[in-house]
């Protein structure tokens, strides 16, 4: 039967037949779902923002037809650990079929029905998994995440679909998936820019298409996301990737003053390369930020390329400038030679001052998405300086390749001293006052 050639009535009946009286299914799929159901081109892509109910219409498509003897489905995931997550495929497939008569083995990752068909679990971890379905055929084949599968995967899987020719099972590929990921630009290109071509059909859900979602909780939670992944997966746009994306200049708040008191960090990213013709080596950059009642002021950037004795010599003057009060973090370089340079800024350049040198974890895009997601959420300011353009220059077109990051990277390491360590610092800032104190008084001896 060539299902994509049933009239409305028809497809109707089927729904009926293959959905609403399926023993297997014990939910009702909403109006969005029933399209993506409803629909019998080959290759179908449904979701784009998160909360459209992409992992249930998945597993809903993929027991449409276990009533029929032979019938033979596949539901894939990157990796396993994602695969048996709470609330994910494998998961959700046990809140509806333990207890029917459907059977699992866990070795095989697989249900078998009365009818026996089958619906087996699996991943692509990596480029050569995609080999182990050699051999195998599938009256169906899901992909759950499809931008985390690179395109190669995803055309392997097509000949693995194929079936006898007495069959009058329709054959698909069905995909949910968000924007990002490894295949945004594949997936983009196949289905999405395409205009829904025969056989590649797109069909759009957004946690407002779901009914049964707590819609203000879940706003509420993406808005805490950096600017890029909640335009992603809030609106399910496309067109918005992670490179130049994580800053907008007209977010960034200048104001003429900021307010005297409140807690104050300089945050430097070192370098330790002068500048000379014909290279363009990184910046030594000391970002100074202040916190106070949920808002933070980025009042200054000291920014040069230096030698490693020119940069100790700007690290000191500054300190002298910015006080005791201001607390002191530095990047710390992996290795024991990252170690050794803390310790020697604690003790020939920075004594007496309020320093830590920190060792960082994840890459500088992650660590930049705090700050983004402030900056986006109206919660920071830069003082009005001749630095403000140089500095969101950088900001908008990071984290795209051939730019310089070292002014995002420090204020990014600012911001997070500050929101994590904030009480340290005042505590600190205290005794370091004391002890300054002190050791005037005894100069005068």
């Amino acid at each position: 039967m060539d299902y994509t050639k049933l009239t409305k009535m028809e497809v109707i009946g089927l729904m009926h037949h293959t959905i609403f009286r399926n023993p297997y299914i014990p939910v009702k799929p909403t109006k969005k779902q029933m399209e993506f159901l409803s629909s019998f081109e080959q290759e179908v892509l449904y979701g784009g923002a998160a909360g459209g109910g992409k992992s249930a219409g998945l597993l809903i498509a993929a027991l449409m037809f276990v009533g029929y003897s032979n019938y033979k489905a596949l539901l894939l995931r990157r990796n396993f650990s994602q695969l048996k997550l709470p609330g994910a495929l494998m998961d959700l497939s046990f809140q509806w079929l333990s207890g029917t008569d459907a059977k699992w083995n866990d070795n095989e990752k697989q249900w078998t029905f009365p009818s026996g068909a089958t619906i087996n679990f699996g991943y692509l971890d990596s480029e050569v998994d995609k080999f182990r379905y050699q051999g195998s055929n599938f009256d169906f084949v899901g992909f759950d995440e499809l931008t985390q599968f690179s395109e190669t995967q995803y055309l392997y899987l097509f000949s693995r679909i194929r079936q006898d020719v007495a069959s009058d099972l329709p054959i698909r590929i069905r995909a949910g998936s968000n924007p990002g990921g490894i295949g945004h630009e594949w997936v983009k290109t196949r289905f999405v820019s395409s205009g829904n071509i025969k056989g590649q059909v797109f069909i759009p859900a957004s946690l407002y298409d779901n009914p049964h979602l707590n819609i203000s909780a879940y706003e509420a939670a993406l808005d805490r996301l950096d600017p890029v992944t909640r335009e992603q997966l809030k609106n399910g746009n496309w067109d918005v990737v992670g490179s130049g994306n994580f800053f907008q200049a007209s977010k960034f708040k200048i104001v003429d003053e900021a307010p005297r008191h409140g807690q104050y960090v300089r945050y430097w990213d070192m370098a330790a390369t002068e500048y000379k013709e014909g290279i363009d080596p990184d910046y030594t950059v000391g970002a100074k930020m202040m916190f106070l009642n949920g808002q933070y002021w980025l009042v200054d950037i000291v920014m040069g390329r230096w030698n490693p004795v020119g940069a100790e010599e700007v690290v000191r003057k500054t300190a002298e400038q910015d006080g005791p009060d201001v607390s002191i973090y530095m990047e710390q370089e992996p290795g024991s030679s990252g170690v050794n340079v803390i310790s020697h800024y604690s003790r020939n350049v920075l004594c007496g001052y309020n320093f830590h040198g920190i060792k960082t974890t994840g890459n500088k895009v992650n660590r930049a998405k705090p700050f983004s997601a402030a900056v986006d959420n109206g919660n920071v300011s830069l003082l009005k300086a001749h630095w403000n353009k140089r500095f969101i220059d950088e900001c908008v077109v990071f984290p795209q390749k051939g730019f310089h990051d070292d002014q995002v990277d420090a204020a990014s390491g600012a911001f997070e001293m500050l929101s994590s360590k904030g009480p340290t610092v005042v505590k600190t800032a205290k005794v370091n006052r004391a002890e300054n104190t002190v050791r005037k008084m005894l100069e005068g001896y």
